[in-house]
């Protein structure tokens, strides 16, 4: 027999508590490189073609208000990709995330300033094999803003990990996308159920701004 229950329904009660900003947050600019973006490209996701746009405003308040920003991209060896291990062999479309291929550049509407930290990864999470988690927490950071792609991928394994390690975790709805708006809505949920609060921009830009004093 179906269960005419909503997954709002059966939820509450159970997920979907509110962990709330902490006093001082990062903002992680997850792997925003063009393979997202350009139509053709084996990668592309329309979602976050928008999630782009919707993130050069987010990430010029960050800015603004002196909140930290880190951004992330996928890096392999050109030739035998074995730092890709297992996930590279599951996924062999990420042997595009070489040095050189125009389509592991970063987006060039949010591109990092000079000053700003630039982690490669090679898996989902940004903490999985990084040194994110121990930078953050040697500058006091409590809370993590995430905005990127994919939020299937990337985006949930880094929302899980950065619970996991002791941050207060917000996805910015606008500014995350995917390939399709199932898993994407799908993922969301989840992680707004399980792992952080899913926010709009201008709740996480408001919170962005008190963290500084500034309005």
């Amino acid at each position: 027999m179906t269960d005419p229950q909503s997954a709002d329904a059966n939820y509450q009660g159970v997920w979907g508590n509110r962990i709330g900003f902490g006093a001082k947050p990062a903002l992680l600019m997850i792997d925003f490189m063009q393979g997202y973006t350009q139509p053709g490209a084996p990668l592309y996701a329309p979602g976050v073609v928008s999630a782009v746009a919707e993130s050069v405003e987010l990430l010029a308040c960050a800015r603004e208000h002196g909140i930290a920003v880190v951004h992330t991209n996928i890096r392999y060896h050109p030739t035998h990709f074995a730092d890709g291990g297992m996930w590279v062999k599951k996924a062999p479309v990420m042997k595009d995330m070489v040095e050189g291929n125009p389509l592991a550049a970063f987006c060039e509407a949010v591109q990092p300033l000079p000053e700003e930290v630039v982690i490669s990864k090679q898996y989902a999470s940004s903490f999985f094999g990084t040194s994110l988690a121990s930078m953050l927490h040697a500058q006091g950071i409590d809370t993590v803003v995430l905005a990127g792609c994919s939020t299937s991928g990337c985006i949930r394994a880094t929302a899980v990990d950065a619970v996991q390690h002791g941050f207060r975790t917000i996805v910015v709805r606008e500014c995350v996308g995917d390939r399709h708006p199932d898993p994407h809505e799908a993922n969301l949920f989840d992680i707004d159920s399980k792992y952080g609060d899913v926010v709009g921009k201008q709740e996480a830009m408001t919170h962005m701004r008190a963290a500084t004093g500034k309005r």
